[in-house]
């Protein structure tokens, strides 16, 4: 039998986390949906140890994480944006080359609804996504405004010691496919297309100058000079912007 202690101490927490995220509902969207994941976190616990008898592994806990989801705004012609998921507002004024914090969600599916920043009218893109408990993603609001897509990648953040690791993410709606490449010598990521994302390739630590070349051949559209790849972080590599008008082509780069 589990011990009901415990058991208690777990359903007294769930409770008053349920009450905080009631309270922070309206005025604090992202206070709410971290309050709400505490409170399922601590039902969760309770339920299992009914069903185990107060035995919780570590691979248990560990399943029982949260998923980390941070957006990034790369839509060349969109605007500011204000950005809501399951009808909470997470993102106000949210602008071109944008990115979030790590937000925390419980595992499972979310709508989400993207809107000209304070302009309630007309989404200018609506779906469900789902995500996998313990797993990291990047949702990039990818492509024109007319067209919006969302590009949900799952981000690995581990590094094996002493070692880096990079990606390349396309979200240049009018660029064609593209090869990166080390600046005249051999190619890295080749035929990556709008809009999808490379595997990550572990590199040993360095500066390096990279470059965007038109796939298939030697035609550089995007030069990468002096990028620096420090140990023991992964990075994202990210081509946004127009091709053919403005903003300009250029690459970004973040963390994970």
């Amino acid at each position: 039998m589990p011990n009901n202690r415990n058991l208690q101490w777990y359903f007294q927490k769930a409770a008053k986390y349920d009450l905080l995220a009631q309270y922070f509902k309206y005025i604090n969207p992202a206070k709410h949906i971290d309050y709400y994941y505490k409170h399922l976190r601590c039902m969760n616990y309770a339920v299992q140890m009914m069903r185990t008898g107060n035995r919780i592994s570590a691979g248990d806990s560990l399943r029982q994480g949260p998923a980390k989801v941070r957006i990034f705004h790369s839509s060349p012609d969109a605007g500011p944006v204000d950005i809501y998921i399951n009808g909470f507002r997470i993102l106000k004024d949210f602008a071109f080359k944008e990115d979030s914090d790590y937000l925390s969600f419980p595992g499972g599916q979310y709508q989400v609804d993207i809107y000209p920043a304070g302009n309630m009218v007309s989404a200018v893109f609506s779906r469900k996504i789902s995500v996998e408990s313990g797993k990291f993603y990047t949702a990039a609001a990818a492509g024109n405004a007319s067209k919006l897509k969302l590009l949900l990648l799952e981000d690995q953040p581990a590094v094996s010691p002493g070692e880096t690791k990079i990606r390349f993410v396309h979200l240049t709606p009018d660029a064609p496919a593209v090869d990166i490449a080390v600046k005249n010598r051999d190619v890295i990521f080749q035929d990556i297309s709008f809009p999808k994302a490379s595997e990550y390739l572990a590199l040993t630590p360095m500066t390096v100058d990279l470059e965007a070349r038109i796939a298939g051949t030697s035609n550089v559209v995007l030069s990468m000079p002096r990028i620096q790849f420090k140990a023991d972080q992964a990075y994202t590599i990210l081509a946004v912007g127009s091709a053919v008008s403005e903003p300009e082509l250029e690459a970004m780069i973040i963390p994970g």
